[in-house]
């Protein structure tokens, strides 16, 4: 069942995507709140490696945009409720050792005032592949 702001919610998350998939780390945090809280599918703590505020977000997708600069989201599926929305991608990419990453992943988020509020990362764990 839509929902009224399916629509709104459906072009945020599009606009995000296309901002990861250009690499524009400036353009991916556009789409969120000044107070966002993104947890990363990996990291120490239980949640993953947590990162607060625009700037805190900004920087970490930078960075993996310099450290895996072909990173791609691909077959990128968007599903919205009512202040949430669910994502799910595979993603693509080289590491600077040169192995390969291919996964299956899913992004929950948590959505206000036509913004991400949080944007929480899971994935598969699998192997890398030999270059």
């Amino acid at each position: 069942m839509a929902y009224p702001g399916s629509a709104a919610s459906l072009a945020l998350l599009d606009r995000m995507f296309a901002a990861f998939n250009r690499h524009d780390a400036a353009g991916v945090v556009a789409t969120m709140t000044d107070d966002v809280v993104f947890d990363a599918a990996a990291g120490a703590e239980v949640h993953g490696t947590r990162h607060i505020g625009r700037a805190a977000v900004e920087a970490a997708f930078a960075k993996l945009f310099r450290d895996q600069p072909d990173v791609r989201w691909d077959e990128v599926r968007h599903y919205p409720g009512d202040g949430f929305a669910v994502t799910t991608w595979t993603l693509r990419a080289t590491r600077p050792d040169g192995a390969r990453i291919e996964v299956e992943g899913i992004d929950l988020f948590t959505l206000r005032d036509g913004l991400v509020s949080r944007k929480r990362a899971f994935r598969k764990e699998r192997p890398p592949l030999q270059p």
